[in-house]
């Protein structure tokens, strides 16, 4: 089953946690929604290379057995997703999201001389505030700083 054209229903519910991780039709819904709106365009602002997702979908069992995860995460929602570049930086894909498209949170996760480890992004049918994030840490969050992150 696929969730839209260039995410499957394993990918966006793949874990390394042995715990059940089956979305809700709401969460699915979310899903869908946040591929529609962020991945799929994101796919198409890449030439339609690979993104590697890392994470979409947590169940609260899964949430609470990853080290650092917030109670209150997105991905519980159905509403986030971790991602790294293929062929483009990790740093340029969320350049690409935070100057491109629509979206409730952009995190620019463990930078490393201007290279994030990965993307978090997350998608709200509701409200999406456009904020931009760096994470250094569990509950080490800063502003985002244009500076600090490579350039395209």
């Amino acid at each position: 089953m696929n969730i839209s054209k260039n995410m499957s229903y394993a990918e966006a519910t793949k874990t390394n946690v042995k715990a059940k991780n089956d979305p809700t039709p709401e969460h699915l819904e979310n899903i869908k929604l946040l591929a529609e709106k962020v991945f799929e365009p994101l796919r198409v602002l890449v030439g339609n290379k690979p993104i590697k997702i890392n994470s979409v979908y947590r169940s609260k069992e899964v949430n609470a057995a990853i080290k650092g995860s917030s109670k209150t995460s997105q991905h519980c929602k159905g509403e986030a997703m971790d991602i790294k570049g293929t062929n483009v930086s990790n740093a340029a894909l969320g350049r690409l999201i935070k100057d491109n498209l629509t979206f409730d949170q952009l995190i620019f996760e463990y930078p490393t001389a201007g290279e994030p480890a990965w993307i978090h992004v997350s998608y709200s049918k509701t409200k999406n505030r456009k904020q931009v994030l760096m994470c250094y840490g569990a509950s080490d969050y800063r502003p985002f700083n244009d500076k600090l992150i490579n350039k395209l």
